[in-house]
């Protein structure tokens, strides 16, 4: 039943497919070409901004917006329906440094391009090979979901990536953090100094301190600007500080003091992580041992007594006689 269409039935629909998808291609991007020839009118109709003229990052917007408004496009099938689900993979997204309005749709949209993509090639490699039968469909349907999962595979390297970072130059910045307040210096000029001092080898930590010394300079209460610092960047250790500085801005207790704390108490966790990779080494070097070095080991030592063993128990007896 599933090799009713053949390979002459299957290309012209396949030609049909292409030509759709183009001229919805050509369409879109004459449509977006509209849109942006209105905004250069809007832009040249009223004096720019100095932020504007000297920003090379505005040229480079308006140099994907094109991109991303057909990604956000898209993103309509896989938008998720409640808030709660919309705002769980804002913070995946926020996780891995994406902050922007437009993150979750510009992600689903590219999701569901990628997945399209596949579909189109999948099609083009297994449909004119196997026509449409059983044996076509099962990697197609594998190379399809590959494409699908691809996306997300990809946001959670980099999420992963950037909490490891995040993780790793925080002791650092913590100790510099605890030296700036104990000689003086108030919370907003101390997260100021550590972004000063820290931002050549430490990009993401002193990014995000920033953004949360940039809300304090804007009038936001400190509880939610380091609430929203725990939360954007999902790290746990990130999130004990930022709670222990919210109650010592609370109860007016000293933040200095509060910040000496947490770093004995950080530098005493990853200790114990430390002691437990370590104590974890002997488990886990016995697979490699029995797969690939025994082997190795048993061929050298036992491979000559049985090359012995194999010639004497070959061997004719009557050649002796």
């Amino acid at each position: 039943m599933f090799a009713l269409i053949g390979l002459e039935e299957a290309i012209p629909l396949l030609v049909f497919g292409g030509f759709v998808f183009g001229v919805w291609t050509v369409l879109s991007l004459i449509s977006n070409r509209n849109s942006r020839a209105q905004e250069r009118l809007e832009r040249i109709s009223r004096p720019a901004s100095l932020a504007e003229l000297e920003d090379p990052r505005t040229k480079a917007k308006e140099r994907f917006a094109g991109v991303m408004e057909t990604a956000k496009a898209l993103s309509g099938p896989l938008m998720p329906k409640t808030a709660g689900e919309q705002s769980e993979l804002k913070n995946k997204l926020a996780h891995a440094g994406f902050r922007s309005e437009s993150a979750v749709p510009v992600y689903l949209g590219l999701r569901f391009a990628c997945f399209l993509f596949f579909s189109f090639l999948g099609a083009a490699i297994f449909i004119p090979k196997y026509g449409f039968t059983l044996t076509a469909m099962k990697p197609l349907a594998a190379f399809v979901g590959v494409g699908f999962y691809l996306p997300a595979i990809i946001l959670w390297y980099i999420r992963t990536k950037r909490q490891e970072e995040i993780f790793l130059s925080l002791p650092d910045a913590l100790d510099l953090l605890v030296v700036c307040v104990e000689s003086g210096l108030g919370l907003d000029a101390a997260m100021r100094k550590v972004c000063d001092e820290m931002k050549d080898h430490a990009k993401i930590i002193c990014e995000e301190l920033s953004l949360a010394n940039f809300q304090l300079q804007m009038g936001r209460p400190r509880r939610e600007v380091l609430h929203d610092l725990g939360v954007r960047t999902g790290v746990d250790d990130v999130r004990s500080l930022a709670a222990i500085l919210i109650q010592a801005d609370r109860f007016g207790s000293s933040i200095a003091q509060a910040l000496r704390v947490q770093s004995d108490s950080m530098r005493t966790r990853r200790k114990q992580l430390a002691e437990e990779k370590a104590a974890k080494t002997a488990v886990q070097l016995i697979f490699p041992l029995v797969l690939f070095i025994f082997p190795g080991i048993f061929v050298v030592l036992v491979g000559p007594a049985a090359i012995s063993i194999m010639k004497v128990m070959l061997k004719d007896p009557s050649a002796d006689q």
